[in-house]
């Protein structure tokens, strides 16, 4: 019997080796690491292009043609920046308390409201749910472009123009998280929701400590695209005072200034850029091991 289950377990072994042994080539696997690493360098260059000019010189970012590196590389465009930021009307400090508040909290108070309507809208059913859930997929077919007269109108009747209100309330209230959230939320098991109420969780408790751990890739998807699209939007249209605008703003204005702030202007392409992609990269790894780790089916 000892025999019979060693000859079978080494047949199971030699089965499992063989139907795991990849059918491709060391030429193909080349190959794919070849057409790979290209396309890597395309995606990698223009982020290296922009760190390399600001840390050129003026005389290097104006000579032609230009140079991928720096040949003399330094920390002044940086510098300059900080001191024309430091002599402006409002102080930088100012801006970027702006630009952080709004983003964190339209971010959390986004990805919350979003997540209990998907919530709602994917495991319970109620006269209205589609027609409502229709309504936000249509408003994801008119840009910020088409919508701005009519935004701008509203916050005019309420008052809030010139406001935090005026940035918040519409970045809090987007669709796209609504969308992606309840697309998510569709696969969740309605079975554990069923036996978390058996256990007597109330819907809140259900909500935070059973669902939202379990969806963490959408909510930080959400989270990429809202800090994506608050940190870099002046908001110039609906915020008049100095003292309420983002630092988006600020730089943009450095960036206006001629020939002379060249090195400025590059060094503000690169902080306007890295707050979203620090943030993408740090989240990007807990988005694909949750999504490893978390599959959960009925």
């Amino acid at each position: 019997m000892a025999k019979k289950n060693k000859y079978s377990e080494d047949v199971t072994i030699h089965h499992y080796k063989h139907r795991r042994k990849p059918n491709r080539s060391i030429a193909g696997d080349v190959g794919v690491y070849i057409f790979l690493g290209f396309f890597s360098i395309l995606m990698i260059f223009p982020l290296v292009f922009a760190i390399s000019n600001s840390l050129k010189p003026l005389d290097e970012l104006l000579k032609q043609p230009q140079t991928i590196f720096p040949r003399n590389p330094s920390f002044d465009n940086y510098s300059d920046l900080f001191v024309t930021l430091s002599q402006s009307y409002v102080p930088f400090t100012r801006y970027l308390f702006n630009t952080l508040f709004v983003t964190i909290v339209a971010t959390v108070c986004h990805v919350i409201i979003a997540s209990m309507a998907a919530y709602v809208l994917s495991k319970y059913n109620f006269p209205g749910g589609n027609l409502f859930f229709r309504v936000a997929v249509v408003a994801l077919m008119f840009s910020g472009y088409v919508t701005g007269i009519p935004n701008y109108l509203i916050m005019c009747r309420l008052h809030i123009v010139d406001t935090y209100w005026a940035i918040l309330l519409p970045a809090i209230g987007g669709s796209l998280g609504l969308f992606l959230m309840k697309q998510f939320m569709e696969g969740f098991p309605m079975s554990l929701i069923e036996a978390a109420k058996i256990d007597g969780a109330h819907e809140w408790t259900i909500f935070m400590r059973l669902v939202m751990p379990n969806v963490k890739p959408a909510w930080l998807t959400i989270s990429i695209f809202s800090i994506q699209n608050l940190w870099n939007n002046p908001q110039t249209s609906i915020i008049y005072s100095e003292s309420k605008k983002m630092i988006s703003y600020a730089l943009s204005q450095i960036q206006a200034g001629g020939i002379a702030r060249q090195g400025q202007g590059a060094a503000v392409v690169v902080i306007t850029f890295s707050v979203p992609i620090l943030f993408f990269v740090f989240s990007q790894s807990q988005i694909m091991e949750t999504m490893a780790s978390s599959g959960l089916k009925d």
